[in-house]
């Protein structure tokens, strides 16, 4: 019903507060194939309802889905959706650090630097200015 009536939800508030107490949740046992679906929508709101659904498997460990999202949303030319991405590749990150650097290996030169802030904003500082280095190394040159 939710996603019947996802047209009405029309800002990121809307989509947070429901997406993954209600489609998260809900997909826990089931097929994740609409998550992968929304996230290549045309719409932004479906297309982070995919990003923040995650989080409800982020909270049982299951961390894989949340990081394929975030593979097929990492240069979204919406900043709503870098901003989830970053946001909630972090919490991630927050149960598997290691994942998160190899993700940030992959992608911090050419993935948004509001993404990039956003998914750091929980690491030592040390290792936070590598990933912000690694962007200013391909915006130099």
């Amino acid at each position: 019903m939710y996603l019947s009536r996802h047209d009405r939800l029309n800002n990121w508030d809307f989509v947070d507060r429901g997406s993954y107490n209600i489609i998260g949740e809900f997909l826990m046992d089931k097929p994740r194939d609409i998550l992968y679906k929304l996230a290549k929508s045309d719409d932004i709101w479906e297309r982070r309802t995919a990003m923040v659904s995650t989080y409800a498997f982020i909270k049982k460990n299951q961390l894989d889905d949340t990081f394929q999202i975030a593979d097929i949303l990492i240069n979204d030319h919406e900043e709503l959706i870098n901003k989830a991405v970053g946001s909630w590749i972090r919490e991630a990150g927050k149960k598997d650090e290691n994942r998160l650097k190899s993700f940030l290996d992959k992608h911090a030169k050419t993935m948004p630097r509001v993404t990039l802030r956003y998914a750091i904003e929980k690491l030592d500082k040390p290792t936070k200015e590598y990933y912000l280095n690694l962007k200013k190394e391909k915006a130099n040159g």
